[in-house]
């Protein structure tokens, strides 16, 4: 099956649409969201909206923890905590009882889905391990993939059973070796931190092994201006491009 992995849209929907419409165009079989569908972009109801019409299950991103439990705000950088209450504003009833039906993982045919770190952390980023938590980690997964985002950032983690390689993820395609298990950033549709503005995602065939890194680009001007336009951070405007 070719398997659609997205990640951290952050209300960011001309981002989101255009990754749409290439998941639509590349035929898979399947899609899968590893949260922050909301946060830092202006248009959080109608991504999440958007995202249930299309029926992609999704994860628990840290972002949706803090509304969900409101103590987890308390770790948030200012930014990101302003940005939250505008959000907050900004969402119907009905999604905000969505949001508190999300599970912290999730499996996806035969892969398991986190937003921040497996087996399950919402919080935890990969940044913050070392090659031997990464090691136990893996050592410890039943599934051979598991997919993360919250870095914003395109990562592979490979262990071949006795070392760790941590790598960049790069545009274009790769073979996931069968006798190897993997943790993937799949990277951020809605605000991308790597150095490439455009919107990210990958996808992973399970059958023939291979992982494709996917960038589309947007109209970031529409996003920039919206975010503007509302009253957030104007550094949430500027990130993106």
């Amino acid at each position: 099956m070719r398997l659609a992995i997205i990640s951290d849209i952050h209300g960011n929907l001309e981002a989101f649409r255009e990754v749409l419409a290439d998941i639509d165009q590349a035929q898979v079989d399947a899609v899968a969201c590893l949260g922050d569908n909301i946060g830092y972009g202006p248009e959080p109801e109608a991504v999440v909206r958007l995202l249930r019409k299309r029926n992609i299950p999704s994860v628990m991103g840290n972002h949706e923890l803090a509304i969900v439990a409101p103590g987890y705000r308390e770790c948030m950088n200012p930014l990101a905590f302003e940005s939250l209450l505008l959000t907050e504003k900004l969402l119907s009833k009905e999604t905000l009882d969505f949001i508190h039906t999300l599970k912290p993982s999730m499996h996806f045919h035969g892969s398991l889905c986190v937003h921040g770190c497996p087996p399950d952390s919402v919080t935890t980023y990969l940044f913050e391990l070392s090659r031997a938590a990464f090691k136990a980690l893996l050592l410890g997964l039943p599934e051979r993939v598991c997919f993360v985002g919250h870095t914003h950032d395109l990562e592979v983690i490979c262990f071949d059973g006795q070392e760790v390689d941590v790598a960049p993820l790069r545009k274009g395609m790769i073979t996931l070796a069968q006798a190897n298990k993997y943790m993937i950033n799949v990277g951020s549709v809605g605000q991308p931190r790597d150095g490439n503005n455009n919107a990210k995602y990958v996808i992973w065939d399970n059958v023939s092994g291979t992982l494709e890194v996917r960038f589309i680009p947007y109209d970031i001007s529409v996003t920039a201006d919206q975010i503007l336009k509302l009253g957030f951070p104007e550094f949430n405007a500027e990130r993106l491009w």
